[in-house]
């Protein structure tokens, strides 16, 4: 009997048995809904607060970046757009990337990247709020 034929002879739920899901993509996608969502009201936020310093000199933003509120809101604002891009690329990678070391050393390098980026701006926003 050839492999053809005896893959016929399978019943449907052998064909599928290790091949379905595996729960994993549901919270991928929930978490990009949930970052994008929460982008939405922070880029309109940093617009907002980008458009009333258009004019200010260096001491004055920093001065703004340095009120708390603000920084709460920069922070999460680094946190969702750092999260969301890795998970955006994830996927493009996961969806063009057909040989697997190349996927896996591009998504090593995209957490990588993102964490360093995150952690750079972080590190910037802390530095200004707490000088």
């Amino acid at each position: 009997m050839s492999a053809t034929q005896n893959d016929a002879l399978r019943t449907p739920l052998k064909n599928v048995r290790g091949l379905g899901s595996a729960q994993s993509g549901v919270r991928h996608w929930w978490l990009q809904r949930i970052t994008a969502v929460a982008l939405v009201p922070l880029s309109l936020w940093l617009l907002w607060l980008c458009a009333g310093l258009v004019h200010a000199d260096y001491a004055t933003v920093r001065a703004a970046i340095a009120e708390p509120v603000h920084a709460v809101l920069l922070v999460a604002l680094v946190v969702s757009l750092f999260w969301h891009g890795a998970l955006g690329l994830q996927v493009i990678i996961e969806d063009y990337v057909h040989s697997r070391w190349q996927e896996i050393t591009l998504q090593i390098l995209v957490r990588f990247g993102a964490f360093l980026a995150a952690v750079a701006c972080l590190f910037a926003i802390a530095r200004i709020a707490l000088h």
